[in-house]
């Protein structure tokens, strides 16, 4: 399933998400951190500075490795809604966003 997430960043640990996004610690996580670092670089911060993305997840309930592992650990707030496909949202890069904190 694919959901339309939204998220408070934890600014505190823009800096930790930022290098494990680019050292491939996320990504070499089995069976979401290709998905999750591809959801990171189609994410941005959008005009109410909430994090905005898709993302693909098969877990039970929506994103729960990925909460447990990863988001839940840099954002507060996460919301899920399944949509159809994944979306681009409108918005400032969420990787530029991370970059310009660290």
């Amino acid at each position: 399933m694919i959901y339309h997430v939204t998220a408070d960043l934890k600014a505190e640990t823009a800096a930790e998400l930022f290098a494990k996004l680019t050292d491939g610690s996320i990504a070499n996580q089995r069976p979401d951190g290709p998905e999750l670092v591809a959801s990171m670089k189609r994410a941005v911060v959008n005009s109410e500075g909430k994090v905005e993305w898709s993302e693909m997840c098969f877990c039970p309930s929506p994103l729960y490795h990925e909460r447990t592992t990863v988001l839940d650990l840099h954002f507060d707030d996460i919301t899920t809604e399944p949509i159809e496909a994944h979306d681009a949202y409108e918005g400032t890069p969420f990787m530029e966003h991370l970059r310009a904190l660290t």
